[in-house]
């Protein structure tokens, strides 16, 4: 493993290494957005609705589950370059154990309080029983989606990306042929969506667990004592990734409230649309983000500069230049991607023209979303922090807040891309303070 890490850093061999991060996030969006076609196909543009009115409670799982990754993979990563294999294992022994617990708070209160978070999250009349269906039977697995969640970052840093892939397409495969057999030949709706998804998550979840748990390699479950110092480090470091899921939560029932003023249940059908489409683009750059995250804090650990001097210019040199290729193959497939989810004439002229607006974000996102995980790899909590909370809510908000207003529902198809570009105004001055500048706060230098 150690040797996997320190491989010699080259284009290829980077994004080689990253590779199956990618596939695995894309695949992951994917098999979510399966469960939004089958059931606007089969169930309904209402029934999108609802399942996008409760999804925030899916989001403040994978919210915590992200911070608890990525804020304790950095730590793990960086005992390994440091050559602390027993504190490497201690950690992830214990960030785990943190996962199960919190996860079984949040399906108690889900259970307990359907009706009141279904209302509280926006839904109407119309769509609270689709709510609370889909919200009562997708929390009973929420201890697999954040365990899911947990292993795609823990089993890179193992050394095992294709394992963490090959769980994922795994589970993709059985939630959408459940999709269809739950949804279609049981006519089980928007609970036969939410089943078939968490059976899919049990795989990684399950496999993950068994992995840890009997792996003979450099990371595996040991013996632990609780290191509140360690586990609040942890969570400082991976915010970030934390704010950003619960931002998207926030942002998300905002977006709901908005559409549903202006364009009523046929504008919220059709922002779902477009977040599915937002979900699939940047998993693109959430999974080169996991992937070379660990070479980024084993490196940092080890005080290789001259390494990680070529990491950054590999990773974000990659990342402007797949940018503009996939914000032109988005705006080339709106129509397309529109077609395959519904063909309500209502939905369709809203998402149709919403989406062609929305995909500009795609040019700015990917360098926002690389900047600051390469922050959080190098334990800088506080810097990655303001980016993804800038991103994910502070511009957002405001601009769904205010736009709005002034050019109605065009101006919540924009909030978004305004956002990301506002984004990128702030993160590039951090750019220049550790990464190109001669300061003694440039990790590349020296």
């Amino acid at each position: 493993m150690g040797k996997s890490l320190n491989r010699r850093i080259t284009p290829w061999s980077l994004l080689s290494f990253a590779a199956p991060s990618i596939i695995m996030m894309v695949f992951m969006s994917l098999y979510t957005i399966v469960d939004g076609i089958f059931v606007s196909r089969f169930v309904g543009s209402n029934a999108l609705s609802s399942l996008n009115i409760v999804y925030p409670v899916v989001n403040v799982a994978i919210a915590i589950a992200m911070m608890l990754a990525s804020g304790g993979n950095a730590i793990i990563s960086k005992y390994l370059g440091e050559g602390n294999k027993k504190r490497a294992c201690e950690s992830l022994t214990q960030f785990v154990t943190v996962c199960i617990l919190v996860s079984l708070v949040i399906v108690v209160i889900s259970q307990v309080f359907l009706t009141e978070i279904s209302r509280l999250l926006g839904s109407n009349e119309v769509l609270l029983a689709d709510c609370k269906s889909y919200l009562g039977m997708v929390s009973l697995f929420i201890p697999a989606c954040m365990l899911q969640t947990l292993f795609q970052m823990y089993l890179v840093t193992a050394g095992r990306p294709t394992m963490g892939l090959l769980l994922m397409i795994g589970a993709g495969i059985v939630n959408a042929v459940l999709d269809y057999v739950l949804i279609v030949i049981c006519d089980m709706g928007v609970a036969g969506a939410a089943l078939a998804t968490g059976i899919g998550q049990c795989i990684p979840a399950i496999a993950g667990l068994v992995f840890f748990m009997f792996s003979k390699g450099e990371l595996r479950f040991t013996g632990f004592k609780l290191s509140l110092r360690e586990l609040g480090h942890a969570c400082y470091n991976g915010s970030s990734e934390m704010v950003s899921e619960l931002s998207n939560s926030v942002v998300t029932v905002l977006f709901n409230l908005v559409l549903m003023r202006l364009a009523g249940e046929a504008g919220v059908a059709a922002i779902s649309i477009l977040l599915y489409g937002q979900f699939l683009f940047n998993a693109f750059y959430l999974g080169f983000t996991i992937g070379i995250s660990p070479i980024v804090g084993f490196q940092y650990g080890a005080k290789n500069k001259k390494k990680l001097r070529s990491i950054y210019k590999i990773a974000f040199l990659f990342v402007a230049v797949s940018a503009i290729i996939l914000t032109v193959i988005a705006e080339a497939l709106a129509t397309w991607i529109i077609t395959v989810f519904t063909h309500d004439p209502a939905t369709f002229e809203l998402a149709e023209i919403g989406f062609k607006i929305f995909a500009i974000n795609f040019l700015f996102s990917g360098l926002n979303i690389t900047s600051s995980g390469f922050f959080t790899a190098l334990s800088n909590g506080k810097v990655s922090a303001i980016i993804s909370f800038s991103r994910t809510f502070i511009f957002t908000v405001l601009s769904l807040l205010i736009l709005p207003h002034f050019l109605k529902i065009y101006g919540a198809w924009l909030a978004v891309p305004i956002a990301e570009a506002v984004t990128l105004l702030v993160t590039v001055p951090f750019h220049k303070v550790y990464f190109i500048g001669k300061g003694e706060k440039n990790y590349l230098r020296g």
